[in-house]
Parts: C-alpha cells; structure tokens; sequence
C-alpha cells in the first residue's frame, strides 16, 4: 500500500485555533473528516491515519508547536517508513493574497518558522508544501497579531471554499501525482 504523510502545521491550544496561522491543523481535519477518520493523541502529534484507494494517509498535527514542527514531522516520516516525496506539508503564507493556493515540490522557507524548523531538522529543502494564502493586510510590525488573528466575516467564505478544495488536493497529490497537480492548483484563484 502507497504511504504518505500529511503535515497540517499549527500551534495547540484553543486560543490559536482557527487563526490563520493554524489554517494548516484546518486542512487537514477538513481531509480526516472527509474521510470519517478521527484522531488520536500520539507521539509529539495528534495522528488519525486514512485509506483510500488503495493509499494510506498517515495524518499528522504536531504538538510540538509551530516553531519545532520538524521534530514531530521526521518522527512520522521515520516511524512509518514514508519517502520523502509522498509526504506534504500544509502551511500559511502571507506572501501570497487570500484567494491563491500554491503547491511546490520544494522551496525555501520564506521566513515561515515551521517550514524553517522542517528544513533544519531534514537537512533539505525538497520536500512538497502547499501554501495556503492568508495575504498580509496588517500595518507594519503587526504581523504577528495577523498570522495569530482570526479571519474576518469577508474572508471566511473563500476561506472554506480554500480548505474544501486543499482536502481534495490531498486527494489529487497521491492519486496524480504533484506536477499535474500543481498545474491546476497554482493557476486557481478564489473569489473574496
């Protein structure tokens, strides 16, 4: 059976849930409710594992908190046996507007503290992500208070919209591959 790793980073606690910068834990619930999964408290993540045609999604948000995501995402990757490139790393971008999803096989952290914390612990920067665009309305020096906000009542359809669409690009990732994913992922745009 065809394995991968689905990484939805984010912080625990309920006053970071359902911020933007957690958007990551959103997806992929969105993908293990789909699925009729739940999840469990495991080692370093909240786990819930999924089959679907013939693949097993091993689903994972980490405990560890944002900044040391890398910890939790090499154990699952170790532990179950994973190839690198079956795994994907859901994650908020606030280089890219709202209505954008980006999809990449690998890439540079763009300051993101997560994805940092992911390269360091791999030692490599090829791994795929999917970028979640939150966009960057906050005034100079606020962009903590952003990431860590709540989104506004404008944004919340096209955020749904944006999440239902990430569980079946989960989907697409493991059934047709990332490069004809992309093609169609990268070229969409969401009306805010």
């Amino acid at each position: 059976m065809n394995k991968f790793l689905i990484a939805g980073l984010g912080n625990i606690g309920s006053e970071y849930a359902h911020t933007r910068h957690n958007i990551g834990f959103d997806v992929v619930n969105a993908f293990v409710h789909k699925h009729g999964g739940n999840f469990r408290e495991d080692r370093l993540a909240f786990v819930a594992e999924i089959k679907w045609k013939g693949k097993l999604f091993i689903c994972i948000c980490p405990t560890t908190y944002m900044n040391l995501s890398g910890k939790a995402f090499k154990y699952w990757l170790n532990k179950e046996k994973i190839e690198l490139q079956n795994s994907l790393t859901i994650v908020d971008d606030v280089a890219l507007p709202v209505n954008k999803l980006r999809l990449r096989p690998s890439g540079s952290s763009a300051g993101h503290n997560g994805l940092k914390d992911i390269e360091a612990v791999l030692g490599t920067v090829n791994y795929p992500r999917l970028r979640f665009g939150i966009g960057n309305n906050y005034p100079k020096g606020m962009q903590a208070d952003f990431v860590l906000g709540k989104w506004n009542k404008q944004e919340e359809p096209v955020i749904k919209l944006k999440i239902e669409k990430a569980a079946t690009i989960i989907e697409d990732f493991a059934t047709i591959g990332i490069e004809r994913t992309m093609n169609e992922v990268n070229k969409m745009e969401f009306v805010v």
